[in-house]
């Protein structure tokens, strides 16, 4: 493994902090007025493919061929399109964890948002 691949956050240990973001994404989209069944789904198939990571912990430098894989496997099935949207969108999130320790460092505090604050 080379300097920079062990020097790079694992992508499990990530996906485990944007598991804590998407509950703000949750919480806005239950608040809308219109049928958010659509974005019900998206972020259901973004949870279970970052569930997948945490659970098989892929190797940094394999984590977009391990994304690819995913989307391979959900060829011809309905959602194919959502789960490669999904998978981009991990893994440019991943990117820009490795290069903007700003967004990182909101992670590791747990992705604090207004929309996962209680109101009372």
């Amino acid at each position: 493994m080379s300097l920079e691949a062990e020097q790079r956050i694992r992508p499990a240990h990530f996906c485990r902090e944007l598991l804590d973001a998407l509950e703000a994404s949750d919480g806005r989209r239950r608040r809308r007025k219109r049928d958010t069944t659509p974005d019900a789904i998206g972020l259901g198939i973004k949870r279970g493919l970052l569930e997948a990571t945490i659970a098989e912990d892929p190797e940094p430098e394999e984590f977009e061929d391990w994304l690819l894989a995913r989307c391979l496997a959900a060829a011809g099935g309905p959602s194919v399109g959502a789960v490669r949207a999904m998978a981009l969108e991990i893994f440019a999130d991943w990117r820009l964890g490795q290069v903007l320790p700003a967004f990182q460092a909101w992670l590791d505090k747990g992705a604090p948002s207004e929309d996962t604050e209680s109101t009372l």
